[in-house]
């Protein structure tokens, strides 16, 4: 072969070979330009992300959807309204207390429980203003449409006196009222029993779900049994008295949260839905102030002031006042004390036993009417 042979095939060779890498160049360059469009944009993750809320807005339509089915809802959603009354408190703090039923009835004064609010009492005051009795009830300070405490005192003295303050104020001259308070109501009423002539006012009391002692050691919201009490003291001051605000009411862990603390297994969503609305009303640093007051609190001997027919009522399964409390209640008052525990009951005995709550409520006035108290014993309704 002659060398412009060689030189010739050689050419042909570069030639193919350069054409083959400007192919494969062209070929890498192509498939880069095309990836660009399926690159993923800057906006694309929040796209991806919402499905992951999708399950959830879907499960709060069907939480609804249960609280518009449920029977009890057209009832809660609808409290009946009183004659409103102002009571100015010993230390100026402004009360908003509400009269139901007729004025010439033997008066039954309520008394609501931490973050609640006198709409608390629904089932009570639709059921005993109507039947016999003249009903009064109040907002605690700081709670529903009350004022705060006017000098930010939230201890349990300030309570007991703003359950004097409603006695005088709602009370026709000589006459003396069933008192009865569920929760920190029940405990203002024997913090004012500590402080105030009892028999002068008051002719029967009943504490209705509620302890006197020890409520940051003895609940059982944490669940754990047999943690030290120096430990579960702070992580229950922790978590029961939080100053923030309640989540939002999408979170829907919170009223699941709310159904575990407050409710016994048979509670409907209507119930939970219902105290939810008021516990997100109450402002946190009332409820956070109000829950430091309550872990310090110890008003176990002032029930030996009341010396007055009473009533001391439990749910079966209330994680936070547990049965404990209203046996070592009725133990430490003078007279003897019906002692009821409502099977499959939480805390919120007056919402989800109003029937018979109700029932031991007259029973309550009933005896007071008669000036005399039952024999001491214990008794669970079936």
């Amino acid at each position: 072969m002659s060398m412009a042979s060689v030189e010739r095939q050689a050419k042909i060779a570069l030639a193919g070979a350069g054409g083959l890498t400007a192919a494969v160049a062209w070929a890498i360059e192509r498939r880069r330009q095309l990836q660009v469009p399926i690159e993923r944009p800057r906006y694309l993750p929040v796209t991806i992300e919402r499905p992951r809320y999708l399950p959830m807005a879907i499960e709060r339509r069907r939480q609804l959807h249960r609280i518009a089915a449920d029977s009890e809802q057209a009832i809660l959603s609808a409290p009946p309204a009183g004659r409103p009354i102002r009571v100015p408190s010993l230390d100026g703090t402004v009360l908003h207390a509400e009269v139901f039923g007729p004025e010439d009835a033997p008066t039954i004064v309520l008394a609501h429980g931490w973050t609640e609010a006198l709409r608390y009492w629904v089932h009570q005051i639709a059921d005993l203003s109507q039947r016999d009795f003249r009903v009064v009830a109040y907002d605690l300070r700081g709670h529903g449409r009350s004022s705060k405490a006017l000098t930010g005192d939230y201890s349990l003295s300030a309570f007991g006196d703003d359950v004097e303050a409603v006695l005088r104020q709602c009370m026709p001259s000589g006459e003396r009222a069933v008192l009865v308070g569920h929760s920190l109501g029940a405990m203002s009423i024997a913090a004012w029993a500590e402080r105030h002539p009892v028999r002068e006012r008051a002719s029967a009391a009943g504490l209705l779900c509620t302890g006197l002692v020890d409520l940051m050691t003895e609940h059982l919201v944490l669940g754990f049994p047999g943690i030290p009490a120096p430990l579960l003291r702070p992580v229950s001051e922790f978590v029961l008295g939080a100053p923030g605000p309640i989540p939002g009411f999408s979170k829907q862990w919170a009223h699941y949260a709310i159904r575990y603390v407050a409710f016994g297994p048979t509670a409907g969503p209507a119930q939970v839905a219902f105290y939810e609305q008021m516990l997100r009303e109450c402002p946190p640093d009332v409820r956070a102030k109000t829950a430091a007051a309550m872990s310090r609190m110890d008003l176990l001997h002032a029930l030996r002031q009341l010396t007055i027919p009473a009533l001391v009522l439990a749910g079966s399964v209330d994680r936070l006042t547990p049965p404990s409390h209203a046996f070592r209640i009725a133990s430490a008052m003078p007279e003897p004390v019906e002692v009821v525990e409502l099977p499959l009951t939480g805390h919120m005995a007056p919402l989800e036993r109003p029937a018979e709550v109700n029932y031991w409520l007259r029973d309550l006035a009933a005896r007071a009417n008669r000036a005399e108290a039952g024999p001491r014993r214990a008794f669970r309704a079936a």
